[in-house]
């Protein structure tokens, strides 16, 4: 089953805004969520609805929304919808080229040890701070 996983961002902030303004005794907070694909979140702002939390979470999202870029909103909506899609696409681009990286550095490390250039410290220090921040 695929899902349309596009959505506009300006019907979002239109019902976070309506969740966070509407001045009305039933709860309309999460709206958006819902219309986002998060049908928990919603709901639990609509069971929150009676307090003040949904409605400040609303506005704030609101104006999240609003800041942040249009490809960055699309791509949170897609990881909220379907996070495997999205996840397995980044995989399938990014890893073996980041691999086929790490991998050059590696040998170039272990081959300044071999000709004694580094220490071993020095080598275990490089490799690991390489692996740190390869696997983030």
């Amino acid at each position: 089953m695929t899902s349309n996983i596009s959505r506009d961002r300006r019907i979002a902030v239109t019902l976070a805004l309506v969740g966070a303004l509407t001045p009305t005794p039933f709860p309309l907070a999460g709206l958006h969520k819902f219309y986002l694909g998060q049908p928990g979140w919603g709901t639990l702002y609509l069971i929150l609805g009676w307090t003040q939390i949904s409605r400040i979470a609303c506005a704030i999202e609101a104006v999240w929304y609003l800041t942040q870029p249009e490809s960055a909103f699309q791509a949170r909506v897609a990881a909220k919808v379907n996070p495997a899609a999205l996840g397995a696409g980044q995989t399938d681009v990014a890893a073996p080229a980041l691999t086929l990286q790490l991998a050059t550095a590696l040998r170039e490390l272990e081959h300044l040890r071999q000709e004694g250039l580094i220490s071993e410290y020095e080598f275990e220090s490089q490799r690991r701070t390489l692996l740190d921040h390869t696997y983030r």
